[in-house]
């Protein structure tokens, strides 16, 4: 019995060795990989800096309406995911992307990302790179949270919303992330920092923008060089811990009912009879209910609509802000 456990405790040694040695590996090489890929990484827009860090900022086209596009939570490089539509947008409107920090080719800022931060650091850097308000905010997923909040707190700034299948305020709330997700997200977080998401370059960043002929080849290596710098990094982990109490400041002011919203509520037909499905398409129904102006638009796709129908969301968006004009 002794020589038996005696084995048993010399394999569990030797399987931690080995994991430990693997790991080891990955972060040598991780950290390689980076340093090759620094080259690569030059500023495509505007830095600027906001409290010692650098906040990018990429501006496209002309006209007379200014669109903010807003990337949802761990889309590591929204300049080059989001181009297939925003270039839509800029053939005649002036267009604003604002990668937050944490993203793109912004610093990590390590601010506890608290919602007050990131909407004061979003307005800063507008303004000093040109931009002036009133904007056209283009939101998806998790920044619908920020863009509301900007709504809410200055409705002179934001003439309309497209509300490309955000979350809302009150759908954070009330679906608090609980200790497991948290645990969840923490322990991500700590493997993109040893670097095991190199293993995994398909879960890293979307294929679908590699698939795609939106952006060149020399774009497509960025894409992928920013995703494997950036991805899950202490500023998305934190967005997404904080998404609760950040939510709350939003639920506990009035809701924004002079401000037009489009809600593009993203259908995958593989889910559509599901009860988060409907449920989600009856959450919209039911902000929109509340608002002056508002429509909610239901599309085929995946959440990622923006990859998948950027046509379709331009001709929307642009028959939604000329209906509902309003002078600021």
């Amino acid at each position: 019995m002794k020589k038996v456990l005696s084995v048993l405790k010399k394999l569990a040694v030797l399987f931690i060795v080995i994991i430990l040695f693997g790991f080891v590996s990955i972060f040598i090489y991780h950290n390689y990989q980076l340093g090759k890929e620094a080259a690569l990484i030059k500023s495509e827009g505007t830095l600027v800096n906001v409290n010692k860090k650098n906040i990018n900022v990429y501006n496209e086209g002309n006209g007379k309406e200014t669109y903010v596009f807003m990337s949802g939570s761990g889309i590591a490089a929204p300049v080059y995911e989001m181009k297939g539509l925003y270039r839509k947008f800029s053939q005649e409107n002036k267009i604003a992307v604002v990668e937050r920090a944490g993203y793109g080719y912004s610093d990590v800022s390590n601010d506890g990302r608290d919602i007050d931060k990131i909407l004061e650091q979003t307005r800063k850097v507008l303004i000093q790179s040109g931009n002036t308000p009133p904007y056209i905010l283009v939101p998806h997923s998790l920044s619908g949270l920020e863009a509301i909040y900007w709504a809410q707190k200055y409705p002179e700034e934001v003439k309309s919303i497209i509300a490309l299948d955000i979350g809302l305020p009150h759908q954070y709330v009330t679906h608090k992330m609980d200790l497991v997700d948290s645990f969840a997200v923490k322990g991500i977080n700590m493997l993109t920092k040893i670097g095991v998401h190199r293993l995994f370059p398909t879960t890293t960043y979307n294929p679908e923008v590699i698939k795609q002929d939106f952006l060149t080849d020399h774009e497509k290596e960025l894409y992928k060089a920013l995703s494997f710098k950036q991805i899950f990094n202490n500023d998305m982990e934190q967005e997404l811990l904080k998404s609760y109490e950040n939510s709350k400041k939003s639920v506990n002011l009035p809701i924004p009912k002079d401000t037009p919203i489009l809600f593009v509520d993203a259908i995958a037909k593989q889910n559509k009879n599901s009860k988060y499905t409907k449920q989600n398409s009856k959450d919209y129904e039911e902000f929109a209910e509340q608002l002056n102006i508002a429509d909610v638009i239901k599309i085929e796709g995946t959440h990622s609509i923006y990859l998948y129908e950027p046509e379709e969301i331009y001709k929307l968006s642009t028959k939604f802000i000329e209906k509902n004009e309003r002078p600021m």
